[in-house]
């Protein structure tokens, strides 16, 4: 008997702690590039997937490194160190007060994030996998992966929930969010894995680097490359004249590992697709109400969605799904499964370019060419009525109200003259010749005492889709402040004279003692015209919608994710497992290394798209990744049609006693490679009896755990209730249902762990 290697459970804890942080890191990157460092939203996702880009780019190295020179634990544990300086500078970069140049250093920050996590990518894995004996611990083995990746999800699930929490709910250093925190907590949660990991250095199987089978191939190719220019003997293949030099092995096992990867040409698209879910997604969720009644989603939270689903998927394609298709003859290949997943991955992009459609009819008109918008507001006690000749003729503004004027065939910035009538015992001037008139520009005029204020409007809904507003006081003091207050709490605070636009949580509020509720909603942009008194206190306050708020449900994004995630589950995961069986024995490291390189080549195919900036909606956008991907996926089913499976025959033994199983071909079509073997341990179905049992017998138990009360009721000589007292004979439940989510977190682990253990490989 073998005991279970303990020094596994450090690397699954170090592996859910790197997963926390590089996911609570990445969720909110994206807002933080456009509301923070101020990019574009176009320039954002170029910046966004670049980074991605490189973090699947540098496993490569790290696998060189890690074979040929460090080895696994020295590897992990030196790179792990700079991922957390990556950490440390990107926090430090986004607080203002520490002064660093914030663009220069968040990058620094990114580089070396990107360089650990890449780095240390291809390892971790592979040096869990080391801690056991084979082939007598093959079951706790394959327990081990099933353990690792659910650390990588739950780590992931969790941080993505909690970093928008942390970056909207927190205020710090003055601003409204609280990027540097948010950013802080992934950092330490990645020193802390590498203080685990450290702590489990007596405990692990350490192997010395015995070199780097990707170098190998490398030299190999490039051998060949080089005798087929210089020599003319004839071969049957051209890297047959690497074979006095690398072995006849080597050079078959490369022809073999070609072969696969012809097929991984398209592959690039979907990650182009894919990994839009931390951008253009979410992009697209700021302008949605997020409102759920007692909560709201905020727009990076929506990430959350997808761990989520693929936990709950998992198991349920695994048993359910493809069984299902496998007895209809549908989807039973590798290949099978991962066009169609490619083809689900385009349709929930088709579906998002529809949500898109519909969120542009929401969104607010701007200013075009030859065209200006004017607002003109009037805080004062009287109807105003306003003549600036030729673009417009007496128009009235009432006391306390506004009017939107549309000013078309403009060209440039012009200055003509105004007259004002109505307010002449209010205003000390009734006309000039200032009223400034500016080509595809919103403009506001506030009209005060003693002058006409003018200033740039702004209409756009903010970019973290919060409620925008902006007030404007009829007797502006920079010595007098307003408050909004959210029941007792004291929400904004601003001078009088201040009318810039301030971004709020939606909600209720009222102006310091003023009765009248103020409704502000996602998405919206608000004036509030504030009147004082004598005294100043305030006399009247009116509310003006300019913007209308979101009103597509940020749940509309949903069926989205779960095609895209149905998609991910068919394509990713099962492009995986294809590299794996189809590999060479020597040669699963190199497939699965230029596996995880399509997804760093799929994200510069978005920085190249973005870049063009090819469109400017969004829908068109999405609609534009749709064509490609299905056009990708029709060109991936002709290969695969083309494409002949190796079948590896039966091998009691380990593949790493050297005894290496014969290869035969058959038609990717009918392929009985992939049938499922019959002797394996049955999953126990009774199990589902006892389930349904369980779940109708606690619905029974908490239904009939309800409180009982008894009224006594005294009427008086007519039959009127003249008395009532209610007396509590059995307490009400006080315990909360949510109480039962750990227990079913923790059966949910134990069915994976227990399943796929009693499963006889």
């Amino acid at each position: 008997h073998v005991p279970y290697p303990k020094s596994v459970f450090f690397i699954v804890s170090n592996e859910f702690c790197e997963r926390f942080s590089y996911y609570g890191m990445r969720t909110i990157l994206s807002l933080y590039l456009k509301n923070i460092l101020l990019f574009s939203e176009s320039d954002s996702k170029i910046i966004y997937h670049t980074f991605t880009m490189f973090v699947y780019f540098f496993p490569i190295f790290g696998a060189i490194l890690s074979d040929s020179f460090l080895g696994k634990f020295r590897t992990i544990l030196y790179v792990s160190i700079v991922y957390a300086c990556g950490n440390v500078v990107l926090a430090l970069s986004s607080a203002e007060p520490v002064g660093l140049p914030q663009i220069p250093f968040s990058m620094i920050g990114l580089l070396l994030i990107a360089v650990g996590t890449g780095g240390i990518k291809p390892c971790v894995s592979a040096f869990g996998g080391d801690q056991f004996v084979l082939p007598q611990q093959e079951i706790q083995l394959a327990a081990f992966f099933s353990m690792f990746y659910f650390a990588i999800n739950a780590g992931s699930l969790i941080s993505t929930f909690l970093t928008p929490v942390l970056r909207e709910d927190v205020k710090c250093f003055g601003e409204n969010s609280c990027y540097p925190l948010a950013f802080a907590v992934p950092g330490v949660l990645m020193v802390v894995s590498i203080v685990i990991f450290a702590a489990g250095k007596p405990l692990y199987k350490i192997r010395k680097p015995e070199g780097n089978v990707v170098v190998q191939v490398l030299k190999c190719i490039g051998h060949g490359i080089k005798q087929k220019i210089k020599s003319n003997d004839k071969v049957n293949h051209w890297l047959d004249r690497s074979e006095n030099k690398y072995g006849k092995s080597l050079v078959n096992d490369v022809k073999t590992t070609l072969k696969v990867l012809v097929l991984f040409i398209p592959l690039p698209i979907f990650w182009a697709l894919y990994d839009q879910q931390g951008s253009g997604w979410t992009f697209q969720a700021t302008r949605m109400d997020g409102y759920i009644g007692f909560y709201t989603i905020l727009p990076d939270q929506m990430q959350v969605v997808n761990p989520l689903l693929i936990l709950i998927f998992i198991p349920l394609f695994t048993y359910a799904i493809y069984p299902a298709f496998a007895k209809c003859n549908f989807l039973k290949t590798p290949l099978q499964r991962m066009v169609c997943g490619g083809l689900l991955t385009a349709a929930s992009f088709a579906i998002s370019a529809g949500v898109s459609f519909a969120l542009e009819a929401t969104y607010p008109v701007l200013p075009t060419e030859g065209n200006c918008q004017i607002r003109i507001y009037n805080p004062l006690e009287c109807n105003a009525v306003i003549t600036a000749k030729p673009y417009f003729v007496d128009q009235e503004v009432k006391a306390m109200g506004y009017t939107k004027l549309d000013v078309n065939d403009i060209q440039g910035n012009i200055t003509v003259d105004f007259s004002i009538t109505g307010c002449d015992q209010q205003i000390n001037y009734t006309t000039g010749s200032n009223f400034f008139i500016a080509e595809e520009t919103p403009l506001l005029y506030y009209m005060l005492e003693d002058k006409f204020v003018r200033s740039v409007d702004d209409i756009d809904k903010d970019d973290n889709g919060m409620p925008k507003i902006r007030t404007l006081v009829n007797k502006p003091r920079e010595d007098l402040n307003l408050t909004y207050w959210d029941g007792r709490r004291e929400a904004l605070t601003i001078e009088t004279s201040n009318y810039d636009i301030f971004t709020i949580d939606p909600g209720t509020y009222k102006l310091d003692n003023f009765d009248k509720e103020l409704h502000f909603y996602l998405g919206g942009v608000y004036t509030v015209l504030v009147s004082l008194d004598d005294n100043d206190e305030i006399q009247n306050v009116e509310l003006y919608q300019v913007t209308e708020p979101n009103s597509v449900h940020i749940l509309w994004l949903i069926p989205q994710y779960v095609v895209i995630t149905a998609g991910e589950i068919m394509f990713s995961i099962t492009g995986l497992e294809f590299s794996y069986s189809q590999a060479p024995t020597s040669m699963k490291s190199v497939l699965t290394a230029v596996f995880l390189l399509t997804t760093a080549i799929g994200n510069l195919i978005i920085v190249i798209i973005e870049s063009a900036k090819i469109f400017e909606k969004q829908s068109a956008d999405f609609l534009l990744y749709t064509g490609l991907m299905v056009l990708d996926m029709f060109l991936f089913a002709f290969m695969a049609m083309k494409y002949k499976y190796i079948k590896k025959e039966e091998n009691n033994e380990n593949e790493e006693l050297n005894v290496k199983p014969e290869r035969k071909e058959s038609n990717a079509i009918d392929n009985p490679t992939f049938k499922h073997n019959d002797d394996r341990i049955p999953y126990p179905k009774p199990v589902f009896l006892i389930v349904v049992n369980e779940f109708c017998e606690r619905f029974s138990y908490y239904g009939m755990r309800s409180a009982v009360y008894t009224v006594l009721i005294s009427l008086d000589n007519n039959d009127n209730i003249k008395n009532v007292q209610i007396y509590e004979v059995i307490k009400p439940n006080t315990i909360h249902m949510l109480w039962l989510i750990p227990q079913y977190l923790v059966i949910s682990i134990g069915e994976i762990m227990f399943s796929i253990t009693g499963l006889d490989k």
